[in-house]
């Protein structure tokens, strides 16, 4: 057996914590079922479907209105997205047969690939459909959003080790968004960052970065797993550059691919999903082109005011004009729009002259925690469920041997 796939073999081994991996699509079905018999759930769902009838305890509530735009800048070519607002949901029997239009759901992802663009185009094309299958059939709409942060990770793992099997050593960054009606779940590997503008002005991160020179506990992860990490050594002993996994001194802790890094590196990804109040709001999907340049709030707030399209292509403008074109530049900008409102983006923050423009900065700086918890109270989020274990038995398959699950709670977002 060859040195990669040995490699490729110990991190799957690794991932799923040394044990078989039993078909997850059967693992989230008995998840879903236990759950339903174990949570008394406090909230009734209101129906997003549109049309008459569905479960007892729904309401009707219209869909909102989706626009969105993409732009990009390339260095290297290695950047890719995914625009698609007409994924068919499987339906239950009792909705299909109330339901004039089968419900649908939107999906919007950027890849940032490195070493090649292999892994990035094998991933645009084949992760949907793995999260997908690994959905059980016949679930109810609530069934099926509950069910999808397992799915999505049971999506990633399978799309990587599909990857790893070509034998190629590719690797991508994979943030993904299911977008079904108000409610919005990401999934991501890798630091190709999500951001949620909600109106009122509260930024919400919907990812986290899996970079090693920031994530401390990805650090402590890669350590105590047996990886090394350090930067890279030049003639002299010195030390250049971001921190990095060796072998293979990738500067990142997760991603799709990457077949000869190591165990270390993982493609199980952070979830997060969240449902917008009726106000709707803004996601803005990007590569780290735009993140080494701007800040979460720098790029929420240099767009507010312009539609979705134009909206994109500012974020890129804004990154290119901080920083120049060091790397693939993409960005994915989607407006979620209440259905009965004139379609408008969100409102442009108002002009201050230059002396009112220090005093507010410095006030911001001195007290981030009052700026804070006065942007997370005008949001409007309400947050269904978190969860970034990279440890995969942590997140399906310890859940059907009754291990705790990880819990579903309402809370404001964290702001940046």
């Amino acid at each position: 057996m060859s040195s990669s796939s040995s490699a490729a073999e110990q991190r799957r081994h690794h991932a799923v914590g040394g044990r078989e991996l039993v078909p997850l699509a059967a693992l989230i079905k008995e998840e879903s079922r236990t759950e339903r018999h174990a949570v008394t759930r406090s909230r009734i769902c209101a129906r997003e479907d549109g049309g008459v009838g569905g479960e007892v305890g729904e309401a009707e509530t219209r869909r909102p209105l989706l626009r969105y735009g993409c732009a990009a800048q390339s260095k290297k070519g290695e950047d890719f997205f995914l625009l698609r607002t007409d994924c068919a949901r499987p339906s239950t029997s009792s909705s299909s047969s109330t339901t004039s239009h089968p419900p649908t759901f939107a999906v919007f992802a950027v890849l940032d690939g490195h070493n090649g663009d292999a892994a990035a185009i094998y991933t645009r094309d084949n992760l949907l459909n793995h999260v997908l299958s690994a959905m059980p059939q016949g679930l109810s709409r609530e069934e099926w959003l509950h069910s999808l942060p397992r799915a999505l990770v049971a999506g990633f793992v399978k799309t990587d080790k599909e990857f790893q099997t070509k034998g190629q050593t590719s690797g991508t960054t994979a943030t993904f968004a299911i977008i079904d009606g108000w409610t919005i779940t990401v999934a991501s590997v890798g630091d190709s960052r999500c951001i949620l503008d909600a109106q009122g002005g509260a930024v919400s991160l919907l990812t986290v970065d899996h970079r090693l020179e920031e994530n401390v506990e990805e650090r402590e992860r890669v350590t105590a797993s047996g990886g090394e990490v350090g930067r890279l050594s030049v003639v002299g002993g010195a030390e250049i550059g971001p921190l990095r996994c060796w072998p293979g001194g990738l500067c990142l802790s997760r991603s799709i691919g990457d077949i000869d890094v190591g165990e270390f590196i993982v493609p199980v990804p952070y979830v997060k999903q969240v449902k917008l109040s009726n106000t709707g709001g803004r996601l803005i999907i990007a590569s780290d082109g735009i993140w080494d340049a701007l800040s979460s709030d720098a790029a929420a707030k240099c767009c507010r005011g312009l539609p979705a399209e134009l909206a994109a292509k500012q974020v890129v403008k804004e990154a290119l004009k901080t920083r120049g074109l060091k790397d693939d530049t993409t960005c994915v900008v989607v407006d979620i729009i209440p259905p009965d409102q004139t379609i408008r983006p969100l409102s442009p923050p108002k002009k201050m002259n230059k002396l009112k423009s220090l005093i507010f900065r410095k006030k911001a700086k001195d007290q981030p925690n009052k700026l804070t918890k006065q942007l997370s109270s005008v949001g409007m989020v309400e947050e269904i469920f978190e969860e970034g274990s990279a440890i995969l038995s942590e997140r399906i398959v310890l859940a059907v041997e009754g291990e705790p699950q990880p819990t579903y709670r309402a809370s404001t977002c964290p702001t940046t």
